[in-house]
């Protein structure tokens, strides 16, 4: 494997459970990629020459999200990520910058442990983007083969700071 597809990603959410089975949360992500995320993750054409960007997107990902539990651990989420782009070429210079809306929708579970102050959640996810503009035309070129969603597994693991209502 080479390091041409690995992305540089931070994130962090916070969330506020406003009932036994609801939470709303604030999430930032941070990545960088150097690949269109239509393109199926470990394809033979992940790692295709000339179908990676010609460059980096770097993108800052300010997110509102709702989590709703429906049995015992078992929940769903909706995520609406305001994606800022900014578009690098090879040679590390900006390009452009652009916008996409993406919506994320997760299937998944809740494991808590050592006094239910840890958790993880594994999960399915499939995110969308029907908004993408101002694409630079070099990028667009790579992405438009691509479709503007995909499927993944996640994996969420956190601290919850306020057990006393989970009784």
């Amino acid at each position: 494997m080479d390091n041409v597809n690995n992305p540089e990603y931070v994130k962090l959410n916070v969330g506020y459970r406003i009932t036994t089975k609801d939470v709303v949360s604030i999430r930032f992500k941070q990545p960088i990629y150097a690949w269109p995320l239509g393109i199926p993750f470990r394809s033979s054409t992940f790692y295709a020459k000339g179908e990676n960007y010609p460059g980096d997107a770097s993108i800052l990902t300010p997110t509102l999200g709702y989590q709703r539990f429906w049995w015992k651990g078992a929940y769903t989420s909706l995520y609406a990520l305001n994606a800022f782009e900014k578009y690098i070429d090879q040679n590390k210079q900006k390009i452009g910058n652009g916008y996409t809306l993406y919506l994320d929708f997760y299937l998944g579970y809740q494991f808590q442990f050592i006094k239910k102050r840890f958790f993880f959640e594994p999960s399915i996810e499939c995110s969308y983007w029907p908004v993408s503009t101002y694409v630079t035309a070099s990028f667009q070129s790579v992405e438009k083969k691509w479709n503007n969603y995909y499927i993944q597994p996640g994996l969420d693991f956190g601290y919850d700071f306020n057990v006393k209502q989970k009784k």
